[in-house]
């Protein structure tokens, strides 16, 4: 009689059924069909494409963060050029009120060389 490991005696006539151990000593080992007849899945693919779709996540994150701080940093760019032309717009008014004055366009037009008018002549009709 051959004895294989892992074989075990059937309880019969001769043998009590005491002896027997309540566990086999090695257990059974649940194969599938499929691993073996050697068909068993390659698992790289979907590693990979896990890997993938994580990278891509990833790179899409990344763009919108970019996105965010770009447009941040162009609103800053335009909020400080409409200080600087409020502040320019405030210097032109200022100077308008200032050189609109009666005494501020006389002395203008003698610095440019005109001076005051003579006694206007009066024409009769005839």
């Amino acid at each position: 009689m051959a004895v294989y490991q892992g074989a075990r005696q059937r309880p019969g006539f001769l043998t009590p059924r005491a002896a027997l151990p309540d566990e086999p000593v090695l257990p059974r080992r649940r194969v599938r069909a499929a691993r073996r007849a050697r068909r068993q899945s390659d698992r790289t693919g979907i590693v990979v494409g896990t890997i993938v779709l994580a990278f891509l996540f990833a790179f899409f994150s990344l763009a919108q963060t970019v996105r965010v701080s770009a447009t941040g940093y162009d609103l800053d760019t335009l909020l400080v050029e409409r200080q600087r032309l409020e502040a320019q717009q405030q210097g032109i008014r200022s100077d308008l009120g200032r050189l609109g004055r009666e005494p501020a366009v006389r002395k203008m037009a003698i610095d440019a060389g005109l001076g005051q008018l003579a006694e206007p002549v009066v024409v009769r009709a005839r």
